[in-house]
């Protein structure tokens, strides 16, 4: 029994350096992409590090002598040297996702499924299931890691002087850029861009499809984002004042106790006796707004992750399917030949 042990776990070693050879192979061939990836990674994140450190520090100074009779301050513009580069840079963290649908789509699996490489892998060194498997867990790896430091590196940057910002935390970029959710659309993207390439079988289609489809996931979930979390929604016979930060949905008058856009209630100045009248008139009752206050960032940013990560799982279930599916086709047909 002790031996049929030994010998099982024997015929077992070679796995482990058979799947570190594949994922080598992965890295030597997209070590170009890799060191453009490590490069935005570095450059990004140093860029971001100067302006928190150096650019920051002078218009804080700025700002801290904006009252006094005399300042030396030579700031051109209070924030355009600060909020303008890191607004940005967080653009270009939150939106990196459709570079990685294309890379995924295009370079990593539909140039070697185009070319026939993944069939000869496939019949000569590795299973397609494990060469699919190394395709994704290398780049995934390697994805996150740099998308998490950007993230962090962001995140560091945005909290450290939010008031020389030009956009709130409910904007598009700085929503998904001071997150995990920028994590979770890249390695979505990397799932969708294989899916694209094992089902269009040509690089440039899916080059080109595979970021589209982002496109239309993250524009989706942008339309949606406001109803992942439920809404404050407050009432009252005074004008309603949302706290500060918050991402005002909508508000206005309540006309005969039901919400109405559009009424032009603030022409209604003058004297009190008037401005009753006026509101009188145009039969307004009160006011109401809807908003989520700065507190719902968290709720909202982590049941989009949720919900991009759960497509990200069914793409990388349906790209292991498509593998599974062509391959028996191909070993059924060369049965036939035979």
């Amino acid at each position: 029994m002790t031996a049929l042990t030994g010998e099982r776990a024997v015929a077992a070693l070679p796995a482990a350096p058979r799947a570190w050879g594949t994922a080598r192979t992965v890295l030597r061939l997209h070590r170009t992409a890799l060191l453009v990836w490590a490069a935005v990674v570095a450059g990004l994140s140093g860029w971001l590090v100067w302006l928190t450190l150096v650019t920051a520090p002078a218009e804080r100074a700025a700002v801290d002598c904006a009252g006094e009779d005399f300042c030396d301050s030579t700031v051109p513009g209070l924030g355009f040297g600060f909020g303008t580069p890191v607004g940005w840079i967080g653009m270009l963290v939150a939106y990196a996702f459709l570079a990685v649908a294309a890379f995924a789509g295009g370079a990593l699996i539909g140039r070697e499924v185009e070319s026939g490489t993944a069939h000869l892998a496939w019949t000569q060194s590795v299973t397609p299931t494990r060469w699919l498997a190394a395709k994704l867990a290398v780049p995934a790896l390697v994805i996150a890691g740099g998308a998490t430091v950007l993230v962090l590196v962001f995140r560091w940057s945005w909290d450290s002087d939010p008031h020389l910002m030009f956009e709130e935390w409910s904007g598009a970029a700085p929503f998904l850029a001071r997150g995990p959710a920028t994590v979770a659309y890249a390695l979505c993207a990397l799932a969708v861009g294989t899916l694209t390439a094992l089902l269009l079988r040509r690089a440039l289609p899916a080059l080109g499809v595979s970021p589209a489809v982002m496109g239309l996931l993250n524009l989706a979930l942008t339309r949606l984002r406001p109803s992942l979390w439920p809404q404050v929604h407050r009432t009252s016979a005074a004008e309603v004042v949302p706290p500060e930060h918050a991402w005002v949905l909508d508000s206005g008058a309540l006309v005969h106790g039901r919400p109405r856009t559009g009424v032009p209630y603030w022409n209604c100045g003058g004297a009190p006796a008037a401005a009753r009248r006026c509101l009188d008139d145009l039969g307004v009752t009160g006011y109401y707004a809807s908003y989520h206050p700065q507190s719902h960032y968290w709720p909202l940013h982590l049941v989009e992750t949720a919900v991009v990560l759960a497509v990200a799982a069914l793409a990388t279930a349906a790209a292991f399917t498509v593998v599974r599916r062509r391959t028996r086709r191909h070993q059924t047909r060369r049965h036939r030949t035979r």
